[in-house]
């Protein structure tokens, strides 16, 4: 495992690479000017010029990307155009609200998910079978965007049993008040890949149900919910992990979008910010991590791969 876990991580490396390329070029080729930020009715065009001569946007595309990635690799993530401050100091306060989302939206899928999935495949075409295969299709196939704005109208304006938006109420430091504004935009994120992940495992629990040493374990007397428990479970898990790793992306950019509708001051919300203004350095900063997040997803989902199957470690 080692030896895997080793060369994954000297993957990592040329892959970032490529991306910060694609990153960089992406944004070049994209329309608007960052010196607008700083330019006033009043600028004469050579104090313009003398703005973008000092932000070095007047050089070779190349020597830009060059200048950029030495002071990258010496940690230096640069500065911000639209507030003047370093780059990674900001994206450090912004961080952890962004991976408390996500964590808290992965975690709440795979409690509800699974144990749905199994028990409505145990009780396949009966009515608990057939709600929760409704209430999946929808969450397929409604938006998270727009299932935010509509737990926001819902619950926090006409109920009035959550706060609209922000991660926490001004004067107040608690954790009943921080789970108070978690509580939607952690909806919003689940209900959609709670509807993917309950319908992955029902299926594949229907299937697993079918082979024969389901046959065989029923015929030296167990019942089938012990079947689904002691043997079934453990087939269904391997292919959710994988599923796990590739639905990091969706997640990830699910969460950006949901962080700006619910006003939630982590990464996503800076990064929209970032877009809208031009903020070059912002931007290429949050996509590498965000590159970098899928990167370390994915391993993490091999490594538990191959603990929970012995076959793959052989």
């Amino acid at each position: 495992m080692a030896k895997m876990i080793g060369k994954r991580l000297l993957q990592v490396i040329p892959m970032l690479f490529v991306l910060s390329i694609i990153s960089f070029l992406l944004i070049k080729l994209a329309p608007g000017d960052p010196v607008r930020m700083y330019v006033t009715p009043n600028m004469k065009p050579e104090d313009v010029e003398r703005i973008r001569e000092s932000l070095g946007l007047n050089d070779h595309i190349i020597v830009q990307y060059v200048k950029w990635l030495t002071e990258l690799l010496q940690g230096n993530l640069g500065y911000s155009i639209r507030t003047s401050q370093p780059v990674l100091d900001e994206i450090m306060v912004r961080i952890l609200p962004t991976l408390g989302l996500m964590g808290a939206a992965i975690l709440l899928t795979l409690v509800i998910s699974i144990p749905l999935g199994l028990i409505a495949a145990n009780k396949e075409n009966s009515i608990f079978d057939r709600m929760f295969n409704l209430f999946a299709y929808v969450g397929i196939s409604i938006p998270s965007f727009w299932l935010g704005i509509l737990l926001i109208i819902f619950f926090a304006i006409k109920l009035q049993w959550f706060p609209t938006m922000g991660m926490r109420t001004i004067g107040m430091n608690t954790w009943g008040d921080l789970l108070s504004h978690a509580v939607l935009p952690v909806i919003a994120l689940t209900f959609h890949s709670f509807a993917v992940y309950y319908r992955y495992v029902r299926s594949n629990t229907i299937s697993e149900l079918k082979e024969e040493y389901v046959q065989f374990q029923r015929a030296k007397g167990l019942s089938r919910t012990e079947i689904i428990k002691n043997h079934v479970l453990k087939n269904v898990l391997l292919p959710i992990i994988t599923l796990l790793g590739m639905s990091l992306p969706s997640l990830v950019s699910g969460a950006f979008i949901i962080e700006k509708i619910f006003s939630w001051p982590g990464m996503g919300t800076y990064g929209i910010d970032a877009i809208f203004a031009f903020d070059y350095p912002v931007i290429m900063a949050i996509t590498l991590l965000s590159g970098l997040l899928l990167i370390i997803g994915n391993l993490l989902a091999d490594i538990t791969y191959q603990i929970i199957d012995p076959r793959i470690r052989k």
